[in-house]
């Protein structure tokens, strides 16, 4: 049951609530946009509907948009339509009304009205401008916050400070003009529409014929932008463009602050006025060729000023453009066309289902910070953000459908660039089982995710002829490693009741493949010698003679023949590191170190608590039975030494006896054969063979040396992280008791006190049996003023105690490190003092023995040997006793 509970959910719970920063400016978020809200289908020939506000807001989008027209009813009440299309008509109000209705009910955070405004008429403008005041009430947005004024270099208010807020994006008429002059442009604006050939039909006129057909937007592909500045639009009144945005009131225009849109010129000039109340609007194909061309730059704009892309014109089946390209330059307003389900859109939602479904996701933070500059396009890790290796592996999938068809599995990566791969992996097709199959495959593995805070991961499902069952879409930082199982969503991101994927995730640190074998000996230092130790065996057997190769084959340790199966656990500290292995008291728990506090307070008067000392924390019993543990352990790894040294030692015993018999027998002949002659006898003959076994000697006390040396630098790394760790976790109960303790002793105190004004109350009485209020009151008020200050000195004692305490815990954690370097010295002095004498003590054999054989001949240098070996024999076993004796120490 634990596999499929929301414990070992593959997205740590947290993170689907709101959990990110909320007080940063509005520029440095990512904020869940949708285009031309109204639309139900296609861009041409769609239904309007107002349903569609309420459910775009009620899914956790933040910015709606609202396309006014110029009503033609009597009653000139403006509508929102896609003008100069078949689309049907909607009322302004209304929208208005639905908006209000569902503004704040999935999110609290603020609600960004795009407005693109093709009303001429000012008395339809200032119906609009009433109806946002009236309906909206107090939570539109009027007056810009004291603490953000539209200044050059001032930042965009926060979420946090704009909850609850709707927040209007609308031409702003900066030199307000008269009523008069405003009606007189928005009346030639609308003259020149009615008299321009080309648009003579009514903008939603379903019989305007083919020139009705072209949408308004597609006008926007060949400006650089939608929004026109005022110059601009005077530009296209004089030409005629019917798709030009009209003149924004004076009523319009006092309801727009925080996002006023504007022309893009260069980012050099943005950058030059750094206006952050300034945003502009992209194409999605000019919003691509600025990040082509200018990169970084883009990014640099996004930290400070808005940005909106939208979907170009010629996208008049409503599909969706990839919104990871932009998010990949930090834009923020990504307007998507919420009627299509697509692959965008299921993107979309993926992203913005985390954070609460707030509608707001906080930018990674080489996003926001302006010291540092990013390129979308970067194929090498960026500064300050680790790579992350991804494993994937597909194990089963569990009520995947209820038909009898093949199903398989898809993933896919979503991020920058260099990390995106699409249909990165396919298991195969299950035969005809779409209740519990099982692939069990190989894993899918993305070596190298270079940002892994901007990418996504989507497993998707499908039955055998590609129609879509579910999938789900994880954010890769937020990963969590293991055995999951993955329940899956519809393309609306809607949770599926059963089916579901068992899946094995691993998530790992990038390392490039020329550290990876230095990184394995970190992490696995134990193997990594027993390996060394194999090849150099290996290479010494070429050196061997025919009749010596089966001996090293038979001594070839079992324990190294399967280096994979070597525990990577950290191994035990020796006996003779100075720390007892056996607490001379019984440990005491936490809860007992810390002195209860007195019954009774005396004013201001506190508890003392004293921290735990070095030696109270080495008694715990953690750290104890750890001790312990490393203590067996580092004994069998001293008992395999001693074996191998003593086998050692028999084996070349055995050759130098050998090759002394041969010696010996050929001295006489040669002796023999010098005597004829009348030669000088040679005196030379075993100080080779002695050379060579004085050098194996060395050989083998160097590898042993080496090992134990990589091996007790783990041992006391070990020691001091598990030493430390009991005293952090010894320290925080501590301070959670200190805290409950000053509450107790404030309560206690407050209560003797009011013991205290009861009885003056009660004497007082007791001697005036008539006491009147003005003499309760100044025994009341007595009591308070003395409560104040005995309070005032309670609390004084308490933070002295709380700073005595936290001093007095930094000094033993610093004791702690302090006692790493005396650790690792002693250590390695023992170490280096015993493995420093195996060869010195061969040695003496081996010179021990070729002194004896000129004096007592062969039958008298094997008993000579056999001591020899019995008294290094005696040695090993006598250090063995040293550390059994060292243990009940």
């Amino acid at each position: 049951m634990y596999l499929i509970s929301e414990e070992n959910s593959v997205i740590p719970p947290e993170k689907l609530d709101q959990s990110e920063d909320m007080t940063f400016p509005l520029s440095q978020y990512f904020i869940n946009s949708s285009h031309n809200t109204y639309l139900t289908a296609g861009q041409l020939a769609g239904n309007s509907s107002v349903e569609m506000y309420r459910q775009t807001l009620l899914s956790g989008c933040r910015c709606v948009e609202l396309d006014c027209w110029k009503g033609r009813t009597a009653e000139e009440e403006p509508v929102i339509t896609h003008g100069f299309t078949m689309t049907s008509e909607i009322s302004f109000k209304e929208v208005i009304e639905a908006i209000a209705e569902c503004a704040f009910k999935t999110s609290p955070f603020p609600v960004i009205l795009s407005f693109e405004n093709h009303v001429d008429s000012p008395k339809q403008q200032a119906k609009m401008a009433e109806y946002c005041r009236s309906i909206f009430g107090d939570a539109l947005l009027t007056e810009t916050l004291e603490k953000y004024p539209l200044e050059s270099g001032v930042p965009l208010p926060s979420p946090h400070e704009l909850v609850g807020k709707i927040l209007i994006k609308n031409k702003k008429s900066h030199p307000k003009p008269s009523d008069g002059s405003t009606k007189k442009k928005l009346s030639e604006q609308a003259s020149n529409t009615n008299s321009d050939s080309s648009s003579v039909f009514e903008p939603s006129s379903p019989s305007a014929g083919p020139a009705a057909l072209v949408p308004a937007e597609v006008e926007a592909e060949d400006d650089e932008d939608e929004d026109d500045d005022d110059d601009d639009c005077k530009k296209s009144m004089d030409e005629g463009t019917a798709g030009s945005e009209a003149f924004a009131t004076e009523e319009m225009s006092t309801l727009v602050n925080y996002i006023q849109p504007t022309k893009f010129h260069s980012f050099e000039i943005s950058k030059k006025s750094k206006r952050s109340y300034q945003m502009s609007s992209f194409v999605e194909t000019k919003a691509l060729e600025h990040l082509t061309k200018t990169p970084v730059e883009f990014v640099e704009y996004n930290k400070f000023q808005l940005s909106r892309i939208y979907p170009k014109g010629t996208r008049v089946d409503s599909s969706n453009y990839m919104p990871q390209v932009f998010w990949n330059a930090g834009c923020q307003l990504i307007a998507l066309n919420f009627q299509t389900i697509d692959l965008s859109m299921q993107l979309n939602l993926g992203m913005y289902e985390y954070n609460g479904k707030s509608g707001y996701r906080l930018k990674p933070e080489f996003m926001r910070r302006p010291d540092k500059h990013f390129d979308p396009f970067t194929e090498s890790t960026v500064d300050g953000i680790v790579a992350n290796t991804l494993s994937v592996k597909i194990i089963s999938g569990q009520f995947l459908t209820d038909k009898k068809v093949g199903v398989y599995v898809e993933i896919d990566m979503f991020g920058l660039p260099v990390d995106t791969r699409r249909k990165a992996f396919k298991t195969k097709t299950s035969q005809s089982n779409a209740i519990n199959p099982v692939w069990d495959e190989e894993p899918s593995v993305f070596k190298k995710v270079v940002l892994p805070t901007l990418a996504s991961l989507r497993i998707a499902v499908y039955e055998e002829g590609g129609k879509f069952i579910g999938h789900r879409i994880i954010p890769v930082s937020a990963i969590r490693p293991g055995y999951r199982y993955i329940g899956l969503r519809n393309e609306k991101n809607q949770a599926l009741t059963l089916p579901a994927i068992f899946v094995y995730i691993e998530v790992k640190d990038y390392v490039p493949d020329t550290f990876a074998d230095v990184i394995e000996a970190l992490s696995n230092p134990i193997r990594y010698v027993n390996l060394m130790e194999q090849r150099s065996k290996q290479l010494a057997a070429l050196t061997l003679e025919e009749g010596e190769e089966e001996k090293d084959t038979k001594e070839v340790d079992p324990g190294v023949e399967n280096p994979s199966e070597v525990k990577s656990e950290p191994k035990p500290v020796p006996v003779e590191n100075g720390l007892s292995h056996t607490p001379s008291a019984a440990p005491k728990p936490a809860s007992q170190i810390s002195p209860q506090p007195q019954s009774t307070v005396h004013e201001t008067s506190v508890s003392e608590m004293e921290a735990q000392t070095v030696e109270e924390l080495k008694q715990q019993k953690g750290f104890v039975r750890e001790q312990r543990r490393h203590y067996k352990e580092m004994k069998d790894l001293v008992k395999k030494h001693h074996k191998k040294t003593t086998e050692m030692i028999k084996e070349h015993t055995a050759k130098y006896n050998e090759f002394q018999h041969d010696y010996l027998r050929k001295r006489a002949v040669l002796l023999k054969s010098a005597k004829r002659d009348g030669k000088k006898s040679p005196e030379h003959g075993a100080s080779f063979f002695e050379q060579e076994i004085l050098y194996h000697s060395a050989c083998s006390s160097r590898v042993y040396f080496f090992f134990f040396l990589l091996f007790t630098e783990l041992i006391v790394e070990y020691v001091i992280e598990k030493l430390t760790a009991i005293a952090e976790e010894s320290q925080s109960n501590q301070m959670k008791k200190i805290k409950e303790l000053c509450e107790k002793e404030k309560k206690e105190l407050k209560k003797k006190m009011d013991k205290k004004r009861q009885e003056k109350i009660s004497e007082a009485k007791s001697k005036e049996k008539h006491l009147t209020e003005e003499e309760k009151l100044e025994i009341n008020r007595s009591y308070v003023n003395e409560v104040v200050q005995h309070i005032k000195r309670l609390e004084d004692a308490q933070t002295k105690r709380h700073e005595k305490l936290v001093e007095t815990h930094k000094s033993i954690l610093q004791q702690i490190l302090d006692e790493k370097p005396k650790l690792q010295n002693d250590l390695d002095q023992e170490y280096q003092d015993k493995f420093r004498r195996l060869p010195l003590e061969i040695q003496e054999f081996v010179q021990e023995s070729t002194k004896r054989k000129t004096e007592d001949g062969e039958q008298e240098l094997l008993p000579s040997s056999s001591s020899t070996l019995e008294k290094l024999m005696q040695k090993g076993a006598q250090s063995e006793d040293d550390t059994e004796e060292d243990k009940k120490d």
